[in-house]
């Protein structure tokens, strides 16, 4: 099985090391482009969809980091992309 793309914010380097230690394959996401193909997305939530995540680019799940801990969001990837 191939492992799950998980598409994230550049300051989230704390959370690229825990999802890789799962298994996941993880991106950073420059563009709004980046997030195509991803089976889940991982923003800050601070700039508020300054990049457009939200919007059609992707089917994808997007988690908004804020307030959680990498472990927590973590979590919360695994539940949504199940």
């Amino acid at each position: 099985m191939m492992a799950k793309k998980i598409g994230i914010e550049q300051s989230l380097s704390d959370v690229e090391a825990a999802l890789k230690e799962k298994g996941y394959d993880v991106v950073m996401m420059k563009s709004p482009a980046d997030a195509k193909g991803c089976d889940c997305c991982v923003v800050t939530g601070l700039d508020n969809n300054v990049q457009g995540i939200a919007d059609t680019v992707t089917q994808a799940p997007v988690i908004t980091a804020s307030g959680m801990t990498a472990e927590e969001i973590c979590s919360e990837v695994e539940s949504r992309i199940q």
